[in-house]
């Protein structure tokens, strides 16, 4: 009776254990080794530092930025990253800087040609190499995270364009060799999960210093606010 008694609980013991524990849900593998490589896209208001006596903006002036950037974690916690990637983006800007072409060389004015003007501006498009340093508080299991980015970004003008129109005259400029074709500029990124400010300042003017007015250089720099999307 006893070795019977025995041979049935080993049985059953045997029995539960072979047994495959089912779970209510389905087991989530956590990539441990995740990096937070993304297409980016941002949305900009546009506007100028350092402008010339009698020159301002008007209007409203947009941009817009994409791109995709890779990731590479510095630390074991990977919150802590570097990234560089490669994007493209476009920016106008309306303002009271008339360009004007003559025998082949821009020329610049702060007078219209007509007594009112219904266009001025100028815009251009880049390729950009943004360079990064990152902090985040993410982890394997989300994606909804606090970011505060920041870098530098390398551009190349690859078009550029000025528009002016008024009751008398429609002038237009195509690829102005007086605009500088590398720019460099610093950028801040803060923010949570989809929504993220975004903020940007050149370093190099927009134009070089053979372009004038009034006989003073024209020494305006890009200024960007906006906001910046990140898809996975």
């Amino acid at each position: 009776m006893r070795r019977f008694t025995i041979g049935f609980l080993f049985f059953h013991i045997a029995l539960v254990f072979s047994q495959e524990t089912k779970l209510p849900y389905p087991m989530i593998e956590v990539d441990s080794l995740y990096r937070e490589d993304q297409f980016y896209f941002a949305f900009t208001y546009n506007t100028l530092a350092n402008v010339p006596t009698g020159i301002r903006t008007n209007k409203f002036s947009a941009g817009f930025k994409a791109g995709v950037l890779r990731d590479m974690p510095l630390n074991k916690e990977r919150n802590v990253s570097i990234a560089t990637g490669l994007g493209l983006s476009y920016s106008n800007y309306f303002q009271k800087l008339f360009i004007f072409r003559e025998n082949g060389e821009a020329i610049y004015s702060t007078n219209t040609i007509g007594t009112s003007y219904s266009k001025n501006k100028f815009e251009q498009v880049f390729i950009d190499v943004p360079i990064e340093f990152r902090w985040r508080t993410s982890v394997p299991e989300t994606h909804k995270f606090w970011r505060i980015y920041t870098g530098l970004q390398l551009s190349y003008l690859a078009y550029s364009k000025s528009s002016y129109v008024d009751e008398i005259a429609e002038i237009s400029v195509s690829n102005n060799k007086d605009f500088n074709k590398f720019q460099a500029g610093v950028y801040l990124v803060v923010g949570y999960n989809t929504w993220n400010f975004y903020s940007y300042y050149g370093l190099v003017p927009i134009f070089s210093s053979a372009a004038r007015v009034n006989d003073e250089r024209i020494t305006m720099n890009a200024l960007h606010f906006g906001m910046m999307f990140y898809i996975l």
